[in-house]
């Protein structure tokens, strides 16, 4: 499970170190790939090979199937991540997430989230109160 709220920097390179924490889960390899709300999605490999028989199985024949499809698996980056915990961002993923120096990445339960800092903390100032305001169940059967 990824959990937690990291700050690395993008290099010259377009990579990030990954936090120390989350290297075992991704030893593997992961795939990089575009995630909702401007963010980066790092999904490890098994994870992602789930997820893609989620999408297989989904009627092709749903126009919103088709394009959650080509978006997610056009924009996809497989790689094993570096010894020293180095991923490379593509330039087309760090456009469009507006990545480029200041960066947050973000433990989400079986994938980790990357995001510009600015957007992150933007997200974050219409979430929190959202979230803390909760009184009806979301998640059902969690409280």
């Amino acid at each position: 499970m990824f959990l937690g709220t990291h700050t690395p920097k993008v290099d010259d390179k377009g990579r990030i170190i990954l936090p120390a924490k989350f290297r075992t889960g991704l030893a593997d390899g992961v795939v990089l790939t575009k995630g909702q709300d401007r963010s980066l999605v790092l999904w490890p490999m098994a994870e992602f090979e789930a997820a893609a028989a989620r999408v297989r199985e989904a009627s092709q024949s749903n126009a919103s199937v088709r394009a959650y499809s080509r978006v997610l698996f056009s924009s996809a980056f497989d790689q094993v991540p570096d010894k020293q915990g180095r991923i490379t961002v593509p330039p087309a993923l760090r456009e469009y997430a507006g990545l480029e120096r200041e960066c947050v990445v973000v433990g989400n339960h079986h994938t980790i989230e990357i995001w510009d800092t600015d957007a992150w903390q933007d997200y974050l100032a219409t979430q929190d109160a959202a979230f803390a305001e909760l009184d009806e169940e979301v998640v059902p059967g969690l409280f």
